[in-house]
């Protein structure tokens, strides 16, 4: 599947780091941090896909908002990892970004759609 929106790449390709980071947390965690994780970071690309495909405006800024919010939840979830030790600062870091700047995507988008 592919999308036009730049802020959908962004966000798929997040959601692929953030299942390769998650698979490799600890095993205690496989019930709690690591399915929150992938949940939240699926949400994403997932309501920005489903708002696209909304007949009206107003729908679609709601999954955007809905999608802006499990980002988010996706970069808490990071922060815990990192703090517990469970990723390095370097590859936090990277994710961070990346979800930063699909912030800022989500908000240019939002703001072109009112």
């Amino acid at each position: 599947m592919e999308n036009k929106l730049q802020v959908w790449k962004l966000a798929h390709e997040m959601t692929m780091e953030v299942y390769r980071v998650a698979d490799d947390l600890p095993k205690k965690e496989q019930y709690n941090l690591t399915s929150q994780m992938k949940r939240s970071s699926s949400s994403v690309p997932t309501n920005i896909i489903e708002g696209q495909a909304r007949q009206y405006n107003k729908e679609f800024r709601q999954f955007l908002y809905i999608a802006k919010a499990s980002n988010a939840e996706t970069k808490y979830h990071l922060f815990l990892s990192k703090e517990l030790g469970y990723i390095s600062l370097e590859k936090y870091d990277m994710i961070s970004t990346k979800s930063d700047r699909i912030t800022m995507m989500l908000n240019k988008l939002i703001s072109s759609i009112k």
